[in-house]
């Protein structure tokens, strides 16, 4: 896991992380529609989104096994939960089709806050419970960058 803020890219941050971040930087507008928008076909893409973050209790963790996640919150504050160790097996097995997987929680979860312009990056096998709410459920706006580690 990686974690930073798109207006104070560390020199140490591997390229390909900051030429995708830069990317969505300079193409994401407010005026961008919301949904899939491909940078290089199936092997790197964004997601645009907008929800509403829910209590801790509500959500579920979640994994991916041939992408990375680059979440990057533009509007709002959320919580992410993190851990490097499944809690068992996953309730939902959709990393075949959609490249997820879902559990009730990591194992000895810790939490972060983003704030706009806040990013971290998840690599696949790491577990992550994202959209959780700090204080009460509020909106946010996010890209999830998603590319495929080969």
């Amino acid at each position: 896991m990686i974690i930073g803020n798109i207006h104070h890219l560390q020199s140490w941050l591997p390229a390909e992380l900051r030429e995708a971040i830069e990317f969505v930087k300079a193409n994401v507008t407010a005026a961008t529609p919301l949904g899939k928008h491909d940078i290089d076909g199936s092997r790197l893409f964004y997601l645009l989104s907008e929800d509403m973050t829910e209590p801790l209790a509500a959500r579920r963790a979640e994994f991916h096994a041939r992408y990375l996640d680059i979440q990057i919150l533009l509007k709002g504050q959320e919580g992410m939960t993190f851990s490097t160790l499944p809690n068992g097996k996953p309730e939902t097995d959709w990393l075949a089709d959609k490249d997820i997987a879902f559990l009730p929680e990591g194992a000895q979860e810790k939490t972060v806050i983003l704030n706009e312009g806040d990013f971290v990056v998840f690599w696949p096998g790491e577990v992550h419970k994202p959209l959780c709410a700090v204080g009460a459920p509020a909106q946010v706006r996010k890209a999830v960058v998603k590319m495929r580690v080969e």
